[in-house]
């Protein structure tokens, strides 16, 4: 077997120079772990402060269930595309670089959808605040891995909250402002707010080198091919087929994981304002509900991995993400059904993290392009999925489908728990 030092380079190119551990090493690791923090949480509260105003856009464009969901098949579009590119960039430009890129286009876009009165012209708009979005979480997570690697610890669920705590915050904050200020101004405002973090922040996240921390023979330093994947992989070699075996099993389990936060994130709000009567202050606190979850998840899920193990992890999850949303969409009342989305969110916490960072580890900065692309494709899927059967059966069938695509991912889990090494 090559050393892991030359199977690297045969994929980012030469190996920089390494920086010693040191008690300078790991200041700079810190302040990397703080900065990339900052980024996923900056990410879920542009996204999510998007999410909220979704009722609004539908009302001002006229769309129907179907149109929307269509015209939301351009976030899921721009992302997916995106995604397939990403990869390649990151290890032209450096993921941190491509990180803050995406993130500053990201709140830039934002701001878009209120000026538009078509469901056309929402779709071309959305395509491309979805290619941001997903440049940002292919670089960001490609970054995280890195990370991961450098410590040795299973930190990546802490991220994921990051990216969870900040959709909270900025659901909740839509939640409060949807009364008394336009979808315009309310967007408009986070747009700016988005773009002086990101710059402010990436002067951190792009400035700081990523040091070897642990004595292994990975390679780190600074500039484009320092920020790509000092990870190890699983046997055989990233660029064997067993290798591309694995990413595409962890990228469908990701996918799974992904149409449930994609259809909560779109549809949670409109279900319980016309599937349960509730008033659009209720309706906007559904998502913030779910990511509220989904962030006590994800600040616990190091924990968890500690004691359980990945495997166990993603059975567990996508057994009570399943059971969750049963009870969510099925639901009577808008009590139960914010019980159920709790239910879900906790769930679903921690699957799409331990995948991504399962694929980073098989196949590096590539890998975990290959993975969020089948991911986000359940983004992709679930916009069209669900409008469409919202129309042709009921909203609460519908969002059914998240349960059944939970109970996948945890059955696949299951039957793959041998195949992957763990990360960290």
């Amino acid at each position: 077997m090559p050393p892991i030092n030359k199977r690297r380079s045969a994929l980012t190119g030469p190996a920089p120079r390494a920086v010693a551990p040191s008690g300078s090493a790991e200041a700079a690791l810190r302040r990397l772990r703080i900065a990339l923090t900052v980024f996923f949480a900056l990410d879920g509260f542009l996204f999510a402060g998007w999410v909220v105003r979704i009722p609004d856009v539908k009302e001002q464009t006229g769309a129907s269930a179907s149109a929307l969901g269509l015209a939301l098949l351009g976030t899921s579009a721009g992302a997916v595309v995106t995604m397939t590119l990403t990869g390649r960039l990151c290890q032209r430009f450096g993921s941190r670089v491509v990180t803050v890129a995406g993130l500053v286009l990201l709140a830039l876009t934002v701001a878009l959808p209120p000026h538009t009165h078509s469901a056309l012209l929402l779709g071309g708009v959305l395509l491309l605040f979805g290619a941001a979005f997903g440049a940002v979480n292919v670089a960001a997570n490609s970054v995280a891995v890195d990370l991961v690697t450098a410590t040795r610890q299973p930190i990546m669920p802490g991220f994921h909250a990051a990216y969870s705590l900040g959709g909270m915050v900025g659901a909740g904050l839509g939640g409060l402002v949807a009364g008394s200020l336009t979808a315009s101004v309310h967007l408009g405002s986070l747009a700016a707010i988005g773009v002086v973090v990101a710059l402010a922040t990436g002067r951190v996240l792009v400035g700081g080198t990523l040091p070897v921390v642990g004595g292994d023979t990975g390679d780190a330093g600074d500039g484009p091919a320092a920020d790509g994947p000092a990870v190890r992989r699983n046997e055989p070699g990233s660029a064997g087929s067993h290798a591309r075996r694995l990413v595409v099993v962890l990228g469908f389990i990701a996918l799974c994981s992904a149409y449930g936060e994609g259809a909560l994130a779109d549809w949670s709000a409109l279900h319980l304002k016309e599937s349960l009567d509730a008033s659009a202050g209720v309706a906007a606190v559904a998502y913030s509900v779910f990511a509220g979850a989904m962030t006590v998840g994800r600040l616990t899920g190091s924990a968890m991995l500690r004691r359980l193990g990945q495997s166990t992890s993603l059975v567990l999850g996508g057994a009570t993400a399943a059971v969750g949303m049963l009870v969510g969409a099925l639901a009577p009342t808008v009590w139960l059904a914010l019980a159920g989305f709790v239910l879900t969110g906790l769930g679903l916490a921690n699957i799409f993290p331990i995948a991504l960072g399962q694929a980073g580890a098989v196949a590096g900065p590539r890998g975990v392009a290959a993975a969020s692309t089948l991911g986000y494709g359940g983004m992709l899927l679930g916009p069209v999925a669900i409008g469409f059967l919202a129309d042709w059966f009921s909203m609460p069938v519908a969002l059914t489908t998240v349960a059944a695509l939970a109970g996948a991912s945890a059955v696949i889990a299951w039957a793959t728990r041998d195949a992957v090494r763990p990360v960290g």
